[in-house]
């Protein structure tokens, strides 16, 4: 088979791969994550705001590469679980802080486990773990400059 024939493979697509080690691997954190209370996007949601709280949605739309409109209805979520508080900010009445409660907050503690418990349900060491994390980030800030590049007029 010609290396152009061979290119078009299935096995041999970046974005096959990714797409089901995406799939495979969230899939995986979804037992672990269950014991917190939390889904897969949620537990993102509340990463971010273990980093800082209180941030605004937009602040944590940008933080997660995901629209202010995927967003709001985690956020809800988690404010219906008692996890987080939305307000208004004084003076600019369309934007949300959204801040963690103390059962938030404290859910953190919990969460360190997530980490080590993941590393070890794939069989990765840290280091895999940190490898693998800076090229997926390589990927995403090169598909974002592409796409950046292409909306360009």
């Amino acid at each position: 088979m010609a290396a152009e024939d061979e290119d078009l493979l299935l096995e041999r697509q970046l974005c096959f791969a990714l797409s089901v080690a995406s799939r495979s691997v969230v899939g995986a954190y979804r037992p672990v994550l269950e014991k917190l209370g939390l889904t897969h996007p949620q537990y993102l949601v509340m990463l971010a705001l273990w980093e800082h709280s209180p941030r605004t949605v937009r602040e944590i739309s940008e933080a997660l590469l995901l629209e202010p409109a995927t967003v709001t209805p985690l956020l809800k979520r988690l404010e219906d679980a008692g996890l987080v508080t939305r307000t208004r900010q004084p003076g600019n009445g369309r934007a949300l802080d959204v801040a963690l409660t103390p059962r938030g907050a404290a859910l953190r503690q919990q969460a360190l486990v997530v980490p080590e418990t993941m590393m070890s349900r794939l069989g990765i060491t840290r280091e895999e773990a940190e490898e693998l994390h800076g090229s997926m980030m390589r990927l995403i800030a090169a598909a974002q400059a592409s796409r950046t590049a292409d909306s360009l007029p």
